[in-house]
C-alpha cells in the first residue's frame, strides 16, 4: 500500500509588503555600493559562499573574490546602473529569488568612451542579520538582456 503525503514537498511562500521593502532596500543599496565604488560593501553584501556565473568560463565564487574583483573595477571605472527593471520575484521561507533587467555604464576614469552592458540575471538571496541590509547575494546568474 503506498501512502502519499499532501505535505511532503510543501514551501513555505511568504510575500508581504515588508519583506518586498525590505529586499527593494537591499538591492538599492548594492547597485549604490557599486556607483560609490566601495567594494568592501560589494562584498558584505554577497555570502561568503557566494557563487557568480556570468557566462561562459566566467565564474566568481567567494565574497573576498567579489570584493577583489569590483575592487580592481572600480580602481578604474566610475561604474553606474543605468537600468534596474524587476522581472519577478518569488519568496520562499528566508530564499527571494528575483530576475531583472539590468544596464550597467561603465566609464574609464583615464577619459576614455564608456561602456554599456545589458544583461538579464537571476539573483538568489538569503536573509542574513550579518547582512548590513538584512540580505545576502548567495547565487547569481546573468546573460545577455532581449533587445529593447
Amino acid at each position: 500500500m503506498a501512502v502519499f503525503s499532501t505535505n511532503a514537498y510543501t514551501q513555505e511562500v511568504t510575500d508581504s509588503a515588508a519583506l518586498r521593502e525590505s529586499l527593494d532596500k537591499a538591492t538599492a543599496a548594492i547597485r549604490n555600493a557599486f556607483e560609490k565604488g566601495d567594494a568592501a560593501l560589494v562584498g558584505r553584501l554577497h555570502s561568503p559562499n557566494v557563487v557568480k556565473y556570468f557566462g561562459g568560463n566566467h565564474m566568481v565564487k567567494g565574497r573576498e573574490a567579489v570584493a577583489k574583483g569590483a575592487s580592481a573595477w572600480f580602481q578604474n571605472s566610475k561604474v553606474e546602473f543605468i537600468e534596474n527593471t524587476v522581472e519577478s520575484t518569488e519568496f520562499i521561507g528566508k530564499i527571494a529569488i528575483q530576475t531583472g533587467i539590468f544596464a550597467i555604464k561603465s566609464t574609464p576614469k583615464n577619459g576614455g568612451d564608456s561602456s554599456i552592458v545589458r544583461g538579464r540575471s537571476m539573483v538568489v538571496y538569503m536573509q542574513d542579520k550579518s547582512s548590513p541590509t538584512g540580505w545576502l547575494t548567495i547565487r547569481e546568474i546573468t546573460q545577455e538582456a532581449p533587445p529593447k
